[in-house]
């Protein structure tokens, strides 16, 4: 399976400016985020880029994206019906395509030397189906991420260590339920195998997605966790421990702590370290 093409949402009320935000990257320049999420998709292979944006916002994402601007579609989700209807809005440009699906306010910081979209595309080429990326997640962040149950691969070829087949998916569960569907053996007591923020999909979620929006109507609500939990039902599903970890950037003090791992991941290390340990030394009057 060949992955040429990418996803990435940013329409979402609470979403649409922090793509906008601008942060100092790894090598020390400062790039808006949406310019540090498209590279970490085009260092992957991917070609053709699609952002679904709030109504208005084209222009002011055609600007953002910089020398990347031409490379990508930009398609309006003119009814917030939810995050699920935003990665449907997509549906002309991926076709019947496989595609790279990302969203506007994670970055990603890889633990090894293959950015962490790079490494999940390898593995849905691999494995030719559709993949998600999962962190290990521990229980008292439930209610801010979809997750996932199921059974862990054996590692049948080189690279592919925390490879799951998904046979569960619900989005921010409760406690108990995770308790009932989602533990999986190997994993340490109370954690759990949340979304990443990243997927390879094949067209077929698109039917999916379609089936529930129909059901939703008009309220709403429609999301990807309700498609990806059909998904087993008709073909093979993984999930993928990426070697890396995501930052939420809409969360508290997420712009500061996405900014510190990027600072901390990049040739500028020590200086900012020392700069850290400095501030941590200084006294602050109250």
């Amino acid at each position: 399976m060949e992955i040429k093409k990418a996803v990435i949402t940013a329409a979402g009320k609470g979403q649409r400016s922090l793509a906008l935000q601008t942060f100092v990257d790894r090598d020390g320049t400062q790039k808006p985020a949406l310019v540090i999420i498209i590279e970490e998709v085009v260092e992957a292979g991917v070609d053709e880029l699609c952002v679904i944006v709030h109504p208005g916002d084209v222009e002011v994402y055609r600007s953002a994206a910089g020398r990347y601007a031409s490379r990508i579609s930009f398609v309006e989700q003119t009814s917030p019906l939810g995050y699920g209807h935003a990665v449907y809005c997509a549906r002309e440009f991926v076709n019947k395509n496989p595609f790279l699906l990302l969203v506007s306010d994670h970055l990603y910081i890889s633990s090894i030397n293959k950015r962490c979209a790079h490494q999940l595309v390898e593995i849905a080429s691999t494995k030719d189906c559709s993949v998600s990326a999962v962190q290990s997640t521990y229980e008292s962040k439930l209610p801010y991420f979809g997750a996932i149950g199921g059974r862990r691969i054996p590692n049948c070829i080189p690279n592919c260590e925390g490879l799951y087949e998904v046979s569960t998916v619900i989005e921010k569960p409760t406690p108990t339920d995770a308790e009932q569907y989602l533990i999986i053996p190997g994993l340490r007591s109370g954690y759990y195998l949340c979304f990443f923020g990243m997927h390879v999909l094949t067209p077929s979620v698109m039917d999916l997605l379609k089936e529930e929006i129909d059901r939703c109507g008009e309220k709403g609500g429609v999301q990807l966790s309700s498609a990806l939990a059909r998904l087993p039902l008709f073909e093979k599903y993984l999930a993928y421990e990426v070697k890396g970890r995501r930052y939420d950037i809409g969360g508290k003090y997420g712009i500061l702590n996405a900014q510190l791992a990027i600072a901390l991941s990049g040739k500028n290390r020590d200086e900012v370290l020392c700069n850290l340990v400095e501030l941590l030394a200084t006294k602050i009057s109250q």
